[in-house]
């Protein structure tokens, strides 16, 4: 079994010869089919690296399969360019969106991506144009070691010529796109908003108080432009949020955001807390930056289990006495911050204060 390009390669083996078919899982069930015969799969390069390996192994039972990798196409493509692997990013985005490279664009990052189809390549080389890096340096490696080998480099800018797949893209990031900063607390226009954000100083202390680690899930009550959510996000790629949000323009407006990063792995839900945290995969962390009421605390108290991270923002005089008031419940630190800019003030310049922001932080 395999695609009809690998099989193309063999010699006349007198074997019954199966096309795995597309979608790639429509070829799981006549696999199993096969069981009590003899059957070889045949996949490119390293079967556990972006690869099939994992998900037909997940099908079957240990002893019923053994794995005979080959050099994957990272490793045949950094043989090529001479790239060090431990310090090139790797991705598959044969089956995800371009977008998943905005956080990683910065000068001289260099990346290598597997692509779905030769068609990719352009969308690619456009995408990489329309986000300020025109300039960066791209090499499209076809077919890696294989009779049909070749490869071919220019710029995003000038990069032309059909590809075909199996196809891989060397990038080395170059022009005048802003790089996503890596510590918490991007510039608010990185968001598209409606005014409705957490503001970059008080991201950065609801980031460093959620505390996000390897694997965990957010649950941002009042997502309003999705800041908390995509920035959570954006710190490891095994992170997940979900969104809700009770106004259909800004439940939109987070969704765009978060395809702005690639973020495919932050969920919005519209409606209002907490009747929309039913059914909800449970959360370690979670931040209220809209709607605290004391029947939303109720609830949480009563729905989240112990060890989870709580977070909660007060502005008005109403919050901020009800956040004083769990805290005498539950504990935790409350802290208050005042933040001021500098404004034009007549011909000279003065401090222009913002409303203060009291922060409740509690792990219940």
């Amino acid at each position: 079994m395999g695609p009809p390009r690998h099989l193309g390669l063999l010699p006349d083996l007198g074997a019954q010869r199966v096309d795995w078919p597309v979608p790639f899982a429509d070829g799981l069930p006549l696999l199993e089919g096969f069981r009590g015969r003899r059957v070889v799969v045949l996949a490119s390069g390293d079967p556990f690296w972006f690869g099939a390996g994992s998900v037909i192994a997940a099908r079957l039972d240990p002893h019923e399969w053994r794995a005979l990798p080959g050099p994957s196409t990272f490793s045949l493509a950094a043989a090529r360019l001479g790239w060090p692997l431990e310090t090139t990013t790797c991705l598959g985005l044969h089956a995800a969106p371009l977008a998943r490279l905005r956080p990683l664009l910065a000068p001289g990052q260099r990346a290598l991506v597997l692509l779905r189809d030769g068609q990719a390549v352009a969308d690619l080389a456009a995408y990489l144009v329309a986000e300020g890096f025109g300039d960066s340096r791209l090499t499209v490696l076809e077919a890696l070691g294989g009779p049909r080998e070749r490869i071919t480099g220019g710029t995003a800018h000038t990069l032309h010529g059909t590809f075909a797949h199996p196809v891989a893209v060397a990038i080395e990031a170059a022009g005048t796109g802003a790089p996503l900063p890596r510590a918490s607390g991007i510039a608010d226009d990185f968001f598209d908003t409606d005014g409705q954000i957490t503001k970059r100083p008080i991201r950065a202390l609801a980031l460093s108080a959620l505390a996000p680690l390897p694997g965990q899930t957010l649950w941002d009550i009042g997502g309003g432009s999705g800041s908390i959510g995509i920035e959570w996000c954006l710190s490891h790629p095994s992170l997940a949020a979900i969104s809700i949000e009770p106004r259909p323009d800004r439940a939109a407006r987070i969704r765009a955001n978060a395809d702005r990063y690639g973020l495919d792995r932050l969920t919005v839900i519209e409606g209002t807390a907490p009747a929309a945290l039913s059914d909800l995969p449970a959360p370690q962390a979670v931040f209220i930056g809209g709607g605290l009421s004391d029947a939303l605390m109720q609830d949480l108290t009563q729905r989240l289990v112990p060890g989870t991270r709580l977070v909660a923002h007060a502005v008005t005089l109403e919050s901020e006495a009800l956040l004083t008031e769990w805290s005498a419940r539950l504990g935790g630190d409350l802290m208050r911050v005042e933040l001021a800019e500098a404004t034009p003030l007549g011909t000279k310049r003065g401090w222009s204060p913002a409303r203060p922001i009291v922060q409740w932080r509690v792990t219940l």
